[in-house]
């Protein structure tokens, strides 16, 4: 468990965030997430649990959004963790000639292209 406490400019910004006309729903999610979760003089105090149940979440978001402000930083844990995706390559450096060799060279006889 992560516990944190947010200061007063990151409480000030957060609140900002809560009130903006146009947010994604995601980061005005983990801002009131972070709000109700933070054990300063400025915040709620809640349990996990409330939160939770408050906002329709699980109480495993809850901890990783916590876990991310804690770890990586403010910006990190409002905004969602970008995929990490390994490609694998299909066609390796000769395929990839051969085909080039293909698309660019003359049509085939009796082809048009």
């Amino acid at each position: 468990m992560f516990i944190f406490l947010i200061s007063k400019d990151e409480h000030t910004y957060l609140e900002s965030m809560i009130h903006k006309g146009k947010i994604a729903a995601h980061k005005r999610l983990h801002s009131e997430t972070l709000l109700k979760a933070d054990i300063s003089e400025l915040g709620a105090k809640w349990l996990d649990s409330q939160i939770s149940e408050a906002f329709g979440i699980s109480t495993r978001t809850v901890e990783r959004v916590r876990e991310r402000l804690v770890q990586e930083g403010l910006e990190s844990a409002l905004n969602r963790p970008k995929p990490i995706r390994v490609k694998i390559r299909v066609i390796d450096g000769e395929k990839e000639a051969h085909l080039l060799a293909l698309a660019c060279g003359d049509a085939p006889d009796g082809r048009s292209r």
